[in-house]
């Protein structure tokens, strides 16, 4: 049993020297969604509590998420995050990328599947509202509805 402790804490402390990456890609304001579309500051806050942490290159990364192998799977949540949407790059997308990406903002809002209840769990912040899921998912209809929205 010893050498099962020993060899557990000597694996555990091995694999926090795995590096992982960590930065975040400069944001490029005229490829920001909120400042293409002058988000307003409720929305902006919202986004930001509930969505930017995975959704964009302006991760907070908590500490938590310095200890391997946690750090390993944030990291994972991230970069899926930001392959399905990034808010960062939204500018450069094409027209159908960033219409179908809002139609699935909407629908995952709606269904309560964002954010994930893991993530809400040890962000309080993101733990949204009826209404503030009410105001995300009209602030989407709103751009989906414009004609040259994109």
């Amino acid at each position: 049993m010893k050498k099962i402790i020993f060899w557990t804490v000597i694996v555990f402390l091995a694999i926090q020297f795995i590096p992982v990456d960590r930065e975040n890609r400069p944001v490029d304001r005229r490829d920001n969604f909120v400042d293409i579309y002058k988000t307003p500051e409720n929305i902006r806050t919202i986004l930001k509590n509930a969505c930017y942490d995975c959704h964009s290159n302006e991760t907070v990364y908590p500490q938590y998420s310095y200890i391997a192998p946690i750090s390993w799977a944030v990291k994972d949540h991230i970069n899926e995050g930001r392959e399905y949407l990034n808010f960062s790059e939204w500018g450069k997308y094409n027209n159908d990328l960033k219409q179908n990406a809002i139609k699935k903002a909407i629908s995952t809002i709606q269904d309560l599947q964002m954010p994930l209840p893991s993530y809400i769990g040890y962000h309080p912040k993101a733990n949204l509202t009826t209404e503030q899921r009410k105001a995300l998912e009209d602030y989407f209809s709103t751009i989906l509805s414009k004609d040259n929205g994109y």
